[in-house]
Parts: C-alpha cells; sequence; structure tokens
C-alpha cells in the first residue's frame, strides 16, 4: 500500500476540492499522478472543457512503501478521493487503472516561456460570464427542433474557441480554471498572479492554485511530449 502524506490539512482539503471538481464533469474520471521528493502534481482531463488540469501539491515527506525515486500512476479519482483523509492529510494511493489516452500525452516539464497579453483576473472573470450568457441566450432563442446536440455543441465550440484578448489562449481555458477553482474571486489571495506560458504546441494558463493547459491544432507530433 502507497501513501502520500501531504503537507498539511489545506493541501489535503484542496486536493479533494479539485477531485471532487472532476468527479462533477465526470463520475468515471482518471487522474494521473506524479510524484518525485516532497512534490506531487495531479493531472485531469474534465471532458466538458477539452483541456488539461494540473494541481499541485505538497508533500510533507516522500510517499513510502516500495516506492524509491518517482511515482508515476494513473488511478481512479473516486478512489482517491475516498481515500484522503484532510484531517490526517494523508491519502491511499489506489490500484492503478488502464489510463486514458490523454494520459499518455503530458505537457513537457521544462522550456516554458511567457507569453504576452493576458487580461487582469478580473477581466478573464467578466469574459468568461459574457460567454456562458451569451450560450445561454443563443441556446434559448433556438426553436425546440432546433436544438439539437450538433447545433448546441457548434454554438459552444464557437463561443468557446475565441481567443482571450491578443493571446492566442481559447476561453475555454479561463472557463475551466474557473469552473475547477483555479481562478478565484476578485480579493483573494494571489488573484493578481496569473501568467500565460508556452511550450511547443502547449499553452498554460498558471495561477497559484493550479494549470490549465491546452494543446493547440495543427502541431505535430514533435511538440508534445509522451511519457
Amino acid at each position: 500500500m502507497t501513501v502520500l502524506h501531504l503537507a498539511d490539512e489545506g493541501e489535503a482539503a484542496d486536493l479533494a476540492a479539485f477531485l471532487s471538481r472532476l468527479l462533477h464533469y465526470d463520475r468515471g474520471a482518471a487522474v494521473r499522478l506524479q510524484a518525485a521528493g516532497t512534490a506531487l502534481a495531479v493531472f485531469g482531463r474534465p471532458p466538458s472543457f477539452e483541456v488539461l488540469a494540473i494541481r499541485a501539491a505538497r508533500l510533507a515527506k516522500p510517499y513510502e512503501n516500495g516506492l524509491d525515486v518517482t511515482l508515476d500512476v494513473t488511478v481512479s479519482a473516486g478512489e482517491l478521493l475516498e481515500s484522503l483523509d484532510e484531517s490526517a492529510a494523508t491519502a491511499v494511493v489506489p490500484a492503478p487503472v488502464t489510463g486514458p489516452p490523454w494520459a499518455g500525452v503530458l505537457p513537457p516539464r521544462g522550456g516554458w516561456r511567457p507569453e504576452p497579453g493576458l487580461p487582469a483576473s478580473d477581466e478573464l472573470r467578466a469574459m468568461v460570464g459574457a460567454a456562458v450568457a451569451e450560450f445561454r441566450s443563443r441556446t434559448q432563442e433556438l426553436a425546440p427542433e432546433g436544438r439539437t446536440r450538433a447545433e448546441l455543441d457548434r454554438i459552444g465550440r464557437e463561443i468557446w474557441s475565441r481567443p482571450v484578448g491578443d493571446t492566442r489562449l481559447p476561453v475555454r481555458v479561463v472557463h475551466a480554471a474557473q469552473s475547477l477553482g483555479f481562478l478565484r474571486p476578485a480579493g483573494a489571495p494571489g488573484e493578481e498572479a496569473l501568467r500565460l506560458v508556452s511550450s511547443g504546441a502547449w499553452l498554460r494558463l498558471r495561477t497559484p492554485y493550479g494549470s490549465i493547459a491546452v494543446r493547440r491544432a495543427g502541431l505535430g507530433a514533435l511538440d508534445v511530449s509522451v511519457r
């Protein structure tokens, strides 16, 4: 049995909140865990957004029982959440599962460079709010016979694929960040510490609470990291 010892109850609570939000969008969600030393990274893919979400957590000490250097495993998000003991700040790593395709293609570890043009956090929240309102308005205007899944998806793709300001970042990345708790309300600590970075085919919105990464279409396999 492999046990993760999180740095404190706050880290455990934040990880539990992240897993709960992933499960809200996919009850069968899987997450890929990577740990080295006292750093843990949890990768998930909420299907509604077509992005990769990354939650980092601090460990009080390296995981134990049979693992000497690193941990890299894909597990059930639900089982990991059930094993979390927030008061003890521990989690038992569940048995591995057959990873979904996205779990084999992760953003690169390094080579990230700053991208200009990211609006302030309050502008990003307003942008998401306006996009949600537009989607609701346009879908409500459809005649009943025209409110098909294909038409709803078409409208959604049009709205959420729009670029954020002068960047190449699609609005759906910001929507995912807000929905997963990475984009906090005005006045929250660290709300201004948002960064947009890129590496190869990947764009990444970094916040103090987690990151959202998206792979740009049309770029080849040399721009991805398979591991």
